[in-house]
């Protein structure tokens, strides 16, 4: 690991310290999956202890995926409290696919086992979750609380979607998990949607 990621991590941490000293018992809120053609949409909430000990914490995006799956169980274990939740598609195609969103992150705050004196929610959306807060634009990169709720958030969807490539084998969930590869357009094509797919992102493909 380069002397730069070290230090930005290190200053993730200090961040959360900050926050902590300001506001008490704060939470990281993320979501998963706005972007794909298919799938229920994730969002996380985590507090994280002052020592947490969770080595390596970061934007899931910049981690690979060995790494995103060895830090899931570690983040649920070591934690003070987290949740995980969903907007389906069905709620997706009802509300859009950003209220959606704004949906599982209430969800999973609410789901919370302890409460927040205040929320970190990575972007510049908030998803008015019942308690003081901020959004924080590349939060997922700042906080390390919203670090491991990206985590928890990307790998339990990606795990669902896993799942559902078993059930909808002709197109590719496990590789592409729902997004518009040029091989998930081709399957659409040949095979047209299947049940988990968010007809309202296919108009320009199909």
């Amino acid at each position: 690991m380069n002397e730069v990621t070290l230090h930005r991590r290190q200053a993730m941490l200090d961040y959360d310290t900050a926050m902590r000293t300001q506001f008490g018992v704060i939470c990281g809120v993320d979501e998963a999956g706005r972007g794909p053609l298919a799938g229920d949409v994730y969002a996380a909430a985590v507090i994280l202890r002052e020592d947490h000990g969770i080595i390596g914490l970061d934007d899931s995006k910049k981690l690979s995926e060995k790494r995103r799956e060895a830090l899931f169980p570690e983040i649920q274990e070591k934690a003070e409290a987290w949740c995980i939740a969903t907007a389906s598609v069905a709620e997706i195609e009802a509300l859009n696919i950003l209220e959606a969103a704004m949906l599982a992150m209430r969800r999973a705050v609410a789901g919370l086992q302890q409460k927040p004196g205040y929320v970190l929610v990575d972007g510049n959306r908030w998803p008015e979750p019942g308690f003081p807060g901020e959004t924080v634009v590349k939060g997922d990169a700042t906080s390390a609380s919203i670090a491991a709720a990206s985590v928890l958030a990307k790998v339990a969807r990606d795990h669902y979607m896993i799942e559902q490539a078993a059930l909808y084998p002709q197109y590719g969930f496990a590789q592409h998990k729902g997004y518009g590869t040029a091989a998930h357009t081709a399957a659409l094509r040949e095979f047209g949607p299947c049940p988990i797919h968010r007809l309202s992102f296919l108009k320009k493909i199909l």
